[in-house]
């Protein structure tokens, strides 16, 4: 029970832009390992390249200017849950398999984890802001 108070307590202790540098580093790393894998000549491999790409500049920008924060983690959830929704989409549409099926099944774990703590961080905020006025 210990171990689990600690990853709980660990998780609350990284931020959203940390959180997100590491889904966007993980998405561009993505993208190209599919891509060179499948042996890939079309460019749609590389979407959680891209994807990977704009969150790690939100995080950067929210790190770099923190009166930002707050806009680059509505963007960050914003990308998040376009990305989630266009891989369901692509997944359920085409049917993919493979390598492609692969690279969707991840982008949408990761962005689906990075928006659900997105909105619990949006959610603290705002309690954080009441309880601050309220008293």
């Amino acid at each position: 029970m210990r171990y689990i108070n600690s990853v709980n307590s660990l998780a609350r202790e990284i931020t959203v832009a940390k959180k997100t540098m590491i889904v966007g580093a993980m998405l561009l790393v993505l993208g190209g390992v599919v891509t060179v894998l499948s042996d890939s000549g079309s460019i749609t491999s590389l979407i959680p390249s891209f994807i990977g790409a704009i969150l790690v500049v939100l995080a950067l920008v929210a790190q770099a200017k923190p009166d930002l924060n707050h806009h680059m983690m509505h963007g960050v959830a914003v990308v998040a849950l376009l990305a989630v929704l266009g891989s369901l989409g692509s997944l359920i549409g085409r049917g993919s398999g493979g390598w492609a099926l692969f690279s969707q099944l991840v982008t949408v774990v990761a962005c689906g984890g990075l928006l659900f703590f997105a909105v619990q961080s949006f959610r603290a905020a705002r309690l954080a802001r009441e309880a601050q006025a309220s008293a």
